[in-house]
């Protein structure tokens, strides 16, 4: 880094690294709740008499206020203070929980969903932007990114087995009021170490138009997918959120490239290692969500795992994301460029889902399953952390809230088209291999069973190659799109330009 670099700088804060043990915290509370109340669903569906045409939307309720206002809680975060921003997305966040954990009925139920995601894309971007302001040094912020990498990495397979235990133990409620401890902490510890830098909040007035057109535009677009899931992808409904979501959003790049000071300034877009990034991620969230949702199935259906027995199944996948995230990405990251990071990340994550197309209704665990997981978990580890660190990396200050909701937009909306697409092509595959086994599924018995398992099988090993390929090309983007040196070396600045390249704090140089 140059001395001008250098002098522009701010001073370390002393209390980072005790601020990164709440934030962390926040973060896991966070991801783990996207999975774990899908283990819990089933118990807490009988319970509250909610309908199996509107159990989904115990899911969808929650992604769609997530997604849709995650772009708005990042703008939030800048011009509020992320401090305040954060605090108050993890107190709203534990209320919303314990909403949910009181629930009596399916409305109160919805709602209190609802709440959570609205409270998590507030909560979500000021946590990764806090990061960004507060680490500014190379190795320090390879070392904090690891830590929040491999939690927003391995988050949600713990969110399975803590939701498997506390389901088969305790009872479903203790999925959502498991969170209020973690707010707690988090929200008071933040509260009393985390000290902002001075001048990085974004006093412009705030973007109304982009607000509703983004919101309305990434929530038709989460819709969308989700609808496809269960109606089809020609559904009429389907079709026009769709098209509701591709007008609304060409209409927010239109005002956001018109207004003075717009919600998201495309130069955090247009700057082509973080778009390298939003777009890289976004793809592997796809594979990922997509096998979540598949080995889940096949181990308490197929193999006839427990709940918590299918959370410990995932165990290795969570080992091979901490050590790729914490031993490879963070000692690596100040050595090697991102993308030599990120490319063969995502491709030694898809030689593990390759594994995974091979799956048999008698296929081992310790054989197939267990080493698969270990090359997803380092693969994925490995992308996971520089790519964190990257989505913000010389960003105006003033942005970094922004820019830090994009990394979770892209992962929301990623999620939201894995589980819609790769389960409608496992449906396909599956329905295709009891046609042309009709005669012996429907014998019964013993041999109908296994055919149906089969069948079941058949469906998600087409699907898993399908995300093998999303995640080569993930590593195909990666390797081309980003072009950043490693840090510490002199070089272009691959930045925004004009107010972006002054204004900017040089956290990383080129």
């Amino acid at each position: 880094m140059s001395k001008t670099a250098a002098s522009l700088a701010p001073a370390a804060d002393p209390s980072r690294w005790k601020a990164l043990v709440f934030i962390a915290l926040a973060q896991l509370m966070v991801v783990l709740d996207a999975t774990i109340v899908n283990i819990a669903l089933p118990s807490a569906q009988t319970d509250l008499g909610i309908s199996d045409g509107n159990r989904q939307w115990v899911i969808t309720a929650y992604a769609l206020a997530f997604g849709g206002l995650l772009l708005f809680g990042g703008r939030i975060a800048d011009k509020w203070g992320r401090k305040n921003a954060f605090v108050v997305g993890l107190i709203g966040f534990a209320l919303a929980s314990a909403l949910g954990g009181a629930a009596n009925g399916e409305a109160m139920m919805l709602g209190a969903r609802a709440l959570q995601g609205a409270f998590g894309a507030l909560l979500a971007p000021a946590a990764l932007s806090l990061l960004a302001v507060m680490f500014t040094d190379a190795k320090e912020r390879a070392k904090a990114f690891g830590i929040y990498g491999a939690i927003a990495g391995g988050g949600g397979a713990v969110g399975l087995i803590l939701g498997g235990f506390l389901t088969e133990y305790l009872n479903w409620r203790w999925t959502f009021f498991v969170n209020i401890p973690f707010a707690i902490v988090a929200a008071v510890g933040a509260w009393m170490v985390i000290r902002e830098p001075a001048g990085s909040r974004n006093r412009a007035p705030l973007d109304i138009p982009g607000v509703v057109l983004s919101t309305t535009g990434l929530v038709a677009l989460v819709y969308g997918f989700t609808r496809a899931e269960s109606a089809g992808w020609s559904n009429t409904l389907t079709v026009t959120m769709f098209v509701a979501s591709a007008l609304l959003l060409f209409a927010f790049v239109l005002v956001e490239a018109k207004v003075k000071s717009p919600l998201l300034p495309l130069r955090v877009l247009l700057e082509r290692n973080r778009g390298g990034v939003y777009l890289s991620l976004g793809l592997a969230v796809i594979s990922m969500f997509g096998l979540f949702l598949f080995l889940t199935y096949y181990l308490q259906v197929v193999k006839g795992f427990s709940p918590v027995k299918t959370g410990f199944a995932f165990l290795p996948m969570i080992a091979g994301m901490i050590t790729g995230s914490t031993q490879i990405g963070a000692r690596l990251m100040t050595r090697v460029p991102p993308r030599l990071l990120m490319g063969p990340g995502f491709l030694v994550a898809g030689l593990g889902m390759l594994l995974l197309t091979q799956l048999e209704v008698g296929s081992s665990y310790p054989a197939l399953i267990l080493p698969a997981q270990l090359l997803l978990g380092l693969g994925m580890g490995t992308a996971f952390m520089p790519a964190m660190s990257l989505a913000t990396h010389g960003v105006n200050p003033a942005d970094a809230g922004v820019a830090s909701a994009m990394v979770n937009t892209s992962q929301q909306v990623g999620g939201a088209i894995g589980t819609a697409l790769l389960n409608t092509i496992a449906a396909s595959a599956t329905t295709a291999y009891l046609t042309d086994h009709a005669a012996e599924a429907a014998a019964g018995g013993p041999a109908g069973q296994l055919i149906q398992a089969q069948a079941m099988v058949e469906g998600y090993s087409s699907a898993i190659w399908w995300a093998v390929g999303i995640l080569v090309a993930s590593s195909v983007i990666a390797l081309t799109l980003i072009n950043t040196g490693r840090p510490g070396v002199g070089g272009p600045v691959a930045s925004g330009s004009g107010e972006d390249a002054e204004l900017k704090v040089p956290v990383i140089a080129h």
